[in-house]
């Protein structure tokens, strides 16, 4: 089993290929009890359809601004910023028409 995975790989693979998310720590690597994390690049200055998971999702934005609707809260995101979708939370994120891709890294695990 590989315990890591080299990301900065994953990133210019997305960056060419135009791909707007990837899971970089899987069961394959030893996550266990739902744990996951990845990166996803958002494009649009739309919000897509929410995500809504059983269990928790952090969120850390590394570059790019935009907005986020956490449930009923919307608010500017920008990097730096952390964000937790507890349970059953409803969330989504758009960029802002002069920003370049939102990238955010996410991680679930179990509640």
């Amino acid at each position: 089993m590989k315990y890591y995975s080299d990301s900065n790989k994953l990133i210019e693979k997305m960056e060419k290929e135009g791909v707007n998310a990837c899971d970089v720590l899987t069961e394959e690597n030893g996550c266990v009890a739902g744990c996951k994390a990845g990166f996803t690049f958002y494009r649009t200055t739309e919000y897509k359809k929410p995500g809504v998971h059983k269990d928790q999702e952090g969120f850390l934005v590394l570059e790019g601004r935009g907005r986020a609707k956490f449930g009923k809260e919307e608010f500017d995101i920008y990097p730096g910023l952390t964000m937790i979708a507890p349970p059953g939370v409803t969330h989504t994120i758009k960029k802002n028409e002069d920003s370049c891709d939102v990238k955010v890294f996410w991680f679930h695990s179990a509640v």
